[in-house]
């Protein structure tokens, strides 16, 4: 499993995917926060060995950046909360605890 908190030009998610390739992963899963997925990143991610990406609904994904191996995680419902809590003074570390 690789991680990463953004993916932009998938550079960095290229080079981690053929070091565990070569160093023998038989699968790869690979998980960022925010998908910005600038030219050229859904060609390297399409062309690259990898079983699942997962990542969230920071950002706007158009169509065609949606690959068939991508899980998009909604975070809608955290971020609504978040915004609730600060508006009411709340603790927000609270809801990192459950």
């Amino acid at each position: 499993i690789i991680v990463d908190d953004l993916v932009d030009t998938a550079g960095s998610i290229l080079q981690a995917v053929n070091v565990v390739k070569e160093n023998g992963a038989q699968e790869v899963r690979v998980a960022f926060t925010h998908p910005v997925l600038s030219d050229p990143a859904t060609e390297r991610l399409q062309s690259l060995p990898i079983t699942e990406i997962v990542t969230t609904d920071t950002l706007p994904l158009p169509e065609r950046k949606i690959l068939s191996n991508m899980t998009i995680l909604s975070v809608c419902g955290l971020l609504g909360e978040v915004i609730l809590r600060t508006h009411e003074g709340r603790s927000v570390g609270e809801l990192f605890d459950e």
